[in-house]
């Protein structure tokens, strides 16, 4: 052994400054984890309206109720299983969104301004679930700036199951790497009654799987979901249009 090989064990064997260069500071599998910030509001209507809502939701029954659909327009009972009512009205929801929008979008950090609702009623019965997905994969996809879900059920909670998911954000730290699905975390909520959360339309997010016994449809977990979309174009040029007709 050369004396210069004697000299490097020794550098690294001491950890020295030399040999400590020759080693990367963090680890080629390091994952960036960061929770996902999600708004949740408990007892958001209040008692009589949220039964009232409960009570139209349930007689949401027969031909008014369709199988759910993925990208707008695709059945697909591998990925999301469950029933949805796309024409179902809430303005009374809608209005209790507008109370609190400001505190969320800056919670949030978006701005929701100018923006128009989308929503549809789902009913998730037994062994009804939906697969991890963003909001963001559909053509309507880019108008979505923020997610909501309001939660509405029978009492005492008529089935187990059913929590929303959201995955935490998994950035690997070395952009050559790429993360495995199976090593994501994440964190569970609870479908409460008269409970509603925001979030950002690019959160992974999944509907859990649904035990319901008794398989009745008034005994489902229904939801109120949808997204505050930016105008469509020709919206937008109507409001500047009216703006600029009021201005003084």
């Amino acid at each position: 052994m050369t004396r210069q090989d004697t000299s490097a064990r020794h550098d690294i064997a001491t950890g020295s400054p030399d040999a400590m260069d020759l080693r990367p500071p963090v680890c080629t599998d390091a994952v960036w984890r960061l929770p996902v910030t999600v708004c949740r509001i408990t007892q958001f209507l209040g008692e009589q309206t949220a039964s009232a809502l409960l009570e139209r939701a349930i007689t949401s029954a027969g031909n008014t109720l369709k199988p759910s659909t993925i990208r707008d327009r695709e059945v697909v009972p591998d990925f999301r299983r469950s029933r949805s009512r796309h024409d179902f009205a809430a303005p009374e929801l809608m209005a209790a969104i507008d109370e609190v929008l400001e505190a969320v979008e800056h919670t949030l950090g978006v701005s929701c301004q100018n923006t128009e609702p989308s929503y549809s009623l789902n009913a998730h019965n037994d062994g009804d679930f939906y697969r991890p997905h963003q909001d963001t994969s559909t053509e309507f996809a880019p108008r979505r700036l923020l997610t909501f879900v309001y939660y509405l059920h029978r009492r005492p909670r008529p089935f187990d199951g059913g929590e929303l998911r959201v995955f935490d954000a998994a950035l690997p730290l070395h952009t050559e790497t790429a993360g495995r699905w199976q090593e994501r975390t994440w964190r569970d909520w609870e479908p409460e009654h008269d409970s509603i959360v925001f979030f950002l339309p690019t959160a992974w997010h999944e509907v859990r799987p649904v035990n319901c016994p008794s398989k009745q449809h008034a005994d489902s977990r229904f939801a109120i979901n949808g997204w505050l979309c930016s105008p469509t174009p020709r919206t937008a040029e109507m409001t500047r249009a009216c703006e600029t007709h009021t201005r003084p």
